[in-house]
């Protein structure tokens, strides 16, 4: 089972940044993908970024040029770096990983708690 934890999240004015990061703990063989979804309420979990294994980046059309997504292997940890916040960003943000126990093992999901982006105008 693999545990995530975020932090980074908090109270920010448009136009300014914030840093997210998720690390991941527990018993795996190895992940497949991490990756930040946000939701707003009543609306769906929406995906903002993603990275996979072998280091590829897709962002949502609506954060490209202003987030940026990295990773640290040897930690397990991802990083959402968020410049130029808009108000339109507000939202609980969602670590997701996709990760196999065993070599042969399917894919599995885990998902944060979530960690709280607000964004003054």
């Amino acid at each position: 089972q693999v545990q995530l934890v975020e932090s980074g999240g908090g109270l920010v004015q448009a136009g300014g940044s914030l840093r997210l990061s998720c690390a991941a703990s527990g018993r795996f063989f190895s992940i497949d993908s991490m990756a930040w979804y946000r939701q707003d309420p009543g609306q769906q979990r929406a995906l903002v970024a993603t990275i996979t294994s072998s280091g590829s980046i897709t962002y949502a059309d609506s954060v490209k040029g202003r987030f940026t997504l990295s990773r640290d292997n040897a930690r397990n940890t991802v990083y959402l770096q968020m410049n130029s916040l808009k108000a339109d960003d507000t939202a609980l943000y969602y670590c997701n990983a996709r990760w196999r126990s065993t070599s042969w093992s399917s894919v599995a999901g885990s998902w944060g708690q979530g960690t709280q982006v607000t964004v003054s105008s």
